[in-house]
């Protein structure tokens, strides 16, 4: 009896939570280049960065604003949220409770791994 007990709420735990949820981070980290190779500093939700090189950004369903101030380059880089591929898969083993617990966390959302911040120099 306790076996049967003890197996139903780890199933209960298991289906409770969401795919995304386990296997996404809160932040993901996204990869920065500039068009034409150069080096340029920018800024995105308040944290700076450097291209080429990796920031890592709260996972949200808002689109992230790319902002850099280097001459030639685009001033706003706009990048949308999409939902995770990993949400799909929870909504079929998880159903609407695990699929909820992954909307509620913000982590079924992704953004593109890699943004190219267009330059004319």
């Amino acid at each position: 009896m306790k076996k049967l007990a003890l197996t139903a709420a780890l199933t209960s735990l298991i289906l409770m939570t969401g795919c995304s949820t386990i296997f996404n981070e809160k932040t993901q980290t996204v990869n920065v280049t500039a068009s034409n190779g150069k080096s340029i500093k920018g800024v995105v939700d308040g944290t700076p960065f450097q291209t080429p090189g990796a920031v890592s950004v709260l996972r949200t369903k808002n689109p992230k604003i790319f902002n850099v101030e280097a001459e030639g380059c685009a001033k706003q880089t706009t990048v949308d949220s999409a939902i995770d591929v990993k949400f799909f898969g929870n909504i079929i083993t998880g159903g609407v409770l695990g699929s909820t617990t992954d909307y509620s966390t913000d982590k079924m959302w992704k953004y593109a791994d890699n943004v190219t911040i267009v330059c004319t120099q």
